[in-house]
């Protein structure tokens, strides 16, 4: 070999054993990628498969929940409330209406609490429900879909026959709840709240819950695609949690166990008997698995509330127009995403004079930017995804 041809093999070696600069490149996600969750933008500056940082760009839907209210009755608030977050609208009425119920030094009966606490929790399972079924299909797996969402509309029929509506119940009432709607399958009512049948059927829709939630075991949580896609995917410490303010199975799956029905009992969580759900992994893998193992702690409380239910009035006696004395508060309630809280500023009237929404999805995505640093770019709907946010949460 002579001398020239070596100093050519050399010079090869050396050639491909630097890595190639590439430029920096700009990648614009959305405002109306399928997998966003709804209306968002991400601006995510890309070098080669890495993503070198990324910006959040929200409020395309312009929604002014908080100016609105200033605006609109307290009584004809709740049907504005409970579509901050569509997924779960029960669970965002509870804390505004708990928060006038406290102004007005109004105690809601016990059985209106109870049911209160059962619709909470059907709509937590419905939410879940949705995350268990739609996660697995960003990831490039459709059949858990419609095994999922088959049982979840098991769950909605039974909303539904209680309220009325399927996602927008406006059923909670200050001083306690309205007389139940005897929609859907339930139409005769034993009395003026619970329709004839309904909690037979609750019971036995539970029972299917607890099936589907089986069947994603086999389907999605032991799946080897699965697992690679999720774990050591996105992971965020506790500490780093904490900092951004996450909350809900977000903060619990990286290993705080914080669960606020276990803290702030605005309804009879105290008398039931339920786990909080964490893990210490703070990856994709297991936000998707903390929520699954809600699923089965709600039915459990779901269950025991059947039993507990007391007979009585189904509200407190209250004024025909509401007239919040002048204060302030802030109430706030586990919300199937995670904290979800209202600060209220009466000044006396019918009408809110300020109020300010702490919502949960808003606070789960600000960490995007600190945990897609550094990510893959086929990560970035794996990790987004597993946060689980609404954006008409976001652009309150």
């Amino acid at each position: 070999m002579n001398e020239e041809y070596r100093a050519l093999m050399h010079r090869s070696e050396v050639a491909v054993s630097v890595e190639l600069q590439t430029q920096d490149m700009t990648l614009n996600i959305g405002p109306q990628h399928p997998s966003t969750h709804g209306v968002l933008r991400l601006v995510a500056q890309v070098d080669g498969e890495r993503i070198s940082s990324v910006e959040p760009v929200i409020g395309y839907m312009h929604r002014g929940y908080e100016k609105l209210a200033e605006v609109r009755t307290y009584a004809q608030m709740t049907a504005l409330v409970n579509r901050i977050d569509w997924v779960s609208g029960f669970a965002s009425e509870v804390p505004f209406i708990v928060a006038v119920e406290k102004l007005m030094g109004i105690e809601p009966p016990e059985r209106a609490q109870w049911i209160r606490l059962i619709l909470t929790e059907l709509f937590r399972i419905s939410s879940h429900m949705v995350f268990t079924s739609s996660y697995p299909l960003e990831l490039g797996a459709t059949t858990p879909l419609f095994h999922v969402l088959r049982e979840r509309e098991r769950v909605l029929e039974l909303i539904e026959g209680m309220t009325g509506g399927r996602f927008h119940p406006n059923f909670n009432r200050v001083g306690g709840i309205k007389p139940a709607a005897g929609g859907g399958k339930t139409q005769k009512k034993v009395s003026m709240d619970i329709p004839e049948g309904w909690l037979e059927a609750t019971r036995a829709a539970m029972e299917r819950v607890l099936l589907s939630t089986e069947q994603s075991d086999t389907l999605v949580t032991g799946n080897e695609l699965f697992k690679a896609r999720t774990v050591g995917v996105g992971v965020i410490p506790g500490n780093k949690a904490i900092e951004y303010g996450l909350s809900g199975p977000n903060l619990r799956a990286s290993g705080v166990p914080f669960d606020l029905r276990k803290h702030e009992f605005h309804l009879p969580y105290d008398q039931v008997d339920f786990n909080v759900i964490s893990a210490p992994g703070g990856d994709c893998y297991d936000r998707y698995w903390v929520r699954l193992q809600e699923i089965r702690e709600s039915v459990k409380i779901v269950l025991q509330a059947i039993d507990k239910i007391p007979e009585g009035p189904l509200r407190a006696k209250a004024p025909r127009v509401l007239k919040v004395p002048k204060g302030q508060i802030y109430v706030r309630g586990e919300n199937p995403k995670g904290e979800f809280g209202y600060y209220l500023i009466s000044e006396g009237g019918q009408k809110p004079y300020r109020l300010k929404i702490r919502s949960t999805s808003f606070s789960n995505l600000s960490i995007l930017p600190w945990v897609l640093k550094g990510a893959l770019v086929p990560d970035l709907v794996a990790v987004m995804g597993s946060l689980d946010f609404v954006l008409g949460d976001v652009d309150r």
